[in-house]
């Protein structure tokens, strides 16, 4: 459950990277090269969120999944 959920930050961030990757591309010198480096991280952080609810939803430590099981 935490997997799937993780997917809305994932894709909130994927989104800002390729904003922030276009504007860079609209710009010259050392903003172009700053913008593709932060856009790069962007993402980088952007995949952290699907490993973390993959993790975490093998492990059990879910939350979600404990306050499912306390209302059956």
């Amino acid at each position: 459950m935490c997997f799937v959920f993780s997917f809305i930050p994932a894709t909130l961030l994927v989104v800002i990277g390729y904003f922030v990757l276009f504007s860079s591309t609209k710009s010259e010198g050392g903003v172009r090269k700053f913008g593709k480096i932060l856009s790069i991280w962007i993402f980088v952080i952007a995949s952290f969120f699907p490993v973390m609810g993959v993790f975490v939803t093998i492990s059990g430590q879910c939350p979600m999944e404990e306050m499912m099981m306390e209302r059956n």
